[in-house]
């Protein structure tokens, strides 16, 4: 009964879908009422909604005899997980995925633009949801029936249900990614829309920013849970689908920034579209099996359908953004160094290092095909690339602000002592720990960035009245917050310090001041799992010693061991401890101990980060000029509108 009802749940959709890109092709067109334009679009997000509830009530009630709950539900998995089994699997995701694209477009539907650039920019969108309700509908319907019914299911992925970031991270990743179809969908509606498009960017970016909010929150929530879950100690590999969320956050951070250059409209056109192509690719490269990825889905038919959707919306947005209309005559030429000059290399910059790491993700599935063997791309080829690039980035982006004054030598006297705290802080680490010269450049320029923008901020607060602009907080709050993410990978790479060793019962491993010792090893059996614990005492810079207890837990119903580390968090660093397996005795334990310096700046630079997009996001709808708002009208947009 509810595959049935999921089922045409999805047909509706997939039909208002259809019906909605038409109603609002012919607003633009013609003129037509706007007002049933945005009914379709509602009715669009409810079919999403029911969907998404039939489905979540499915896997709640133990419905076995719809396919996806067999294959992810479980009678012993606990009421969260079960929950958030929603978008553990491929099929289920994707109706999360129409449900925040869906809410999107009814938010974008319900404001009051330009009529036609409105009008255009709802078509795109809609057939953006008509593409990915008929991908659900036709080739990844979660609600087939399967047949014998089985009495249980497995449960989700182990590694889906370790962490509770695991109902946060997908929503905030999925509304980073789909809020730019808004800027890609105004990009292309502006060259269509005629005299009605020439402010396109202004009404644009406060969706990107709030979208690179979104997206920023998503990669950190991401960052995070693989710290937290998988036991390797890490929080970035370069993995490909980490590099799929990567990518749009790049160009959506040029994107952003080249907005606050006026007359660079093929730009702002160029990166609005590359963002939202680049989630397209990234879906492709996540849904495909393409990529050999834990954080990829398996093998699907949706491959070739989303990569033929990707190549026609490449397609599309290279014909609209070509036939722009010229651009307004440009502000007279800038100087060599200025801030609107270091503004658009901060853009190049993004978009390069964006184009390093696509060419490392994408080069193995080149290389299949045309080579025959399947070539690996590893960490060392981004760190050779794209960390020295985003070092530069950091640099730049401690020089810009200086730049707002016209008077070079204020300027080169507001550089003075940040660039002396930056090399101040080269000598000093230099000098007591010799981190090695990437991580020491980073230092620097992370030293440089941070006394630049509290010397910014101490002006700040000394002026009063329009100096004390919301906007411009926000850009100090995001770039602090990155340049102590900076700080965060450069300690931990360079000062990061681990072991691993077979421990008997009573032995110790040791890490420069920090040791555990092996108590014992204890094992257990519950509600589908077994687990092995191996209590140890923890002690660290002469205190007291600490029970710690890292585990093996092993999922009978998807043949799965997972490793549970014990990560003690503090102040200045980490310690992680990994239990890598047990003698058949419990006799002995192979332990891993790291100790991870400054970690905890990653996750404090990552929240400042998404806090600074989003009160940009929000200075930026406050100061929404009225220009761009269209004069009242009754029900109708154009020339046919009543009056």
């Amino acid at each position: 009964m509810l595959g049935d009802l999921g089922t045409a749940s999805l047909a509706v959709g997939l039909a208002c879908a259809t019906l909605t890109a038409l109603l609002w092709l012919r607003v633009a067109l013609f003129g037509a009422a706007i007002r049933t334009a945005r009914l379709g679009t509602a009715a669009t997000l409810a079919a999403a909604a029911v969907a998404c509830a039939l489905l979540e009530t499915a896997l709640l009630r133990h419905d076995f005899g719809v396919r996806f709950v067999a294959e992810n539900g479980g009678r012993h998995v606990p009421l969260y997980y079960t929950l958030t089994s929603l978008w553990s699997a491929l099929d289920g995701s994707l109706l999360l995925w129409l449900l925040v694209l869906g809410g999107f477009a009814a938010l974008l539907a319900r404001r009051a633009y330009l009529p036609r650039l409105h009008a255009y920019a709802m078509v795109v969108v809609s057939v953006v949801m008509l593409f990915f309700f008929a991908l659900s509908t036709f080739a990844a319907n979660p609600f087939r029936p399967v047949s014998p019914v089985p009495a249980d299911g497995p449960g989700p992925n182990p590694l889906l249900q370790q962490h509770p970031a695991m109902g946060v991270h997908p929503p905030l990743l999925y509304a980073g990614y789909l809020g730019l179809v808004i800027p890609f969908a105004f990009a292309l509606a502006a060259p269509l829309a005629g005299r009605d498009g020439s402010g396109w960017v202004r009404l644009a970016r406060p969706w990107a920013l709030v979208s690179w909010a979104a997206l920023t929150g998503g990669i950190g929530l991401g960052a995070w849970w693989s710290y937290a879950v998988l036991g390797w100690g890490g929080y970035w590999a370069w993995d490909p689908v980490e590099n799929a969320s990567l990518l749009p956050w790049l160009t959506a951070t040029a994107f952003l920034h080249t907005t606050l250059v006026r007359g660079r409209a093929a730009w702002h056109g160029a990166l609005a579209c590359a963002s939202f192509l680049l989630v397209l690719l990234g879906t492709f490269l996540t849904r495909s099996g393409a990529v050999a990825s834990m954080h990829a889905f398996t093998d699907s038919p949706l491959g070739p359908m989303l990569l033929g959707f990707v190549l026609l919306a490449v397609v599309v947005s290279t014909v609209l953004t070509g036939r722009r209309a010229p651009e307004p005559p440009r502000p007279r030429r800038s100087r060599a160094l200025s801030r609107p000059t270091l503004v658009l290399v901060h853009g190049v910059l993004l978009v390069t290092i964006a184009a390093v790491v696509l060419i490392g993700t994408i080069l193995p599935l080149l290389s299949a095909p045309l080579s025959g063997t399947r070539s690996s791309v590893g960490p060392a080829y981004y760190q050779r690339t794209a960390v020295p690039l985003a070092v530069i980035v950091l640099v730049v982006m401690g020089v810009t602000p200086a730049l707002r004054v016209r008077d070079r030598a204020a300027a080169l006297r507001r550089l003075a002592v940040p660039a002396g705290a930056g090399l101040g802080t080269v000598a000093v680490v230099g000098l007591l720990s010799r981190p090695g010269p990437a991580a020491l450049t980073a230092f620097g320029a992370a030293g440089f960035v941070l006394t630049g923008l509290a010397g910014d901020l101490a002006r700040r607060l000394r002026r009063s009245g329009p100096h004390r602009q919301p906007g411009r907080l926000a850009g100090l709050v995001a770039h602090a917050g990155l340049a102590l993410v900076a700080v965060g990978v450069a300690g931990s790479s360079a000062y990061g310090r681990d072991a691993e060793r077979t421990l008997r019962v009573g032995e110790t491993l040791r890490v420069g001041d920090v040791a555990v010792r092996l108590l014992g090893v204890d094992r257990t059996g519950g509600s589908g799992t077994m687990a092995v614990r191996a209590p140890l005492a923890l002690t660290a810079s002469g205190r007291d010693a600490r029970t710690i207890a890292p585990a093996l837990r092993y999922h009978p119903a998807r043949d799965t061991a997972v490793t549970v580390p014990a990560i003690g968090t503090g102040l200045l660093r980490d310690t992680y401890v990994t239990l890598i397996a047990v003698s058949a005795d419990s006799g002995s334990a192979t332990v891993r101990l790291a100790v991870n310096p400054l970690v905890g700046l990653l996750w404090a630079g990552g929240a400042l980060t998404a806090t600074g997009g989003l009160l940009a996001a929000a200075a930026t709808a406050r100061s929404r000029p009225r220009s761009d708002r269209p004069r009242p009208v009754p029900a109708a947009v154009g020339p046919g509108a009543a009056t």
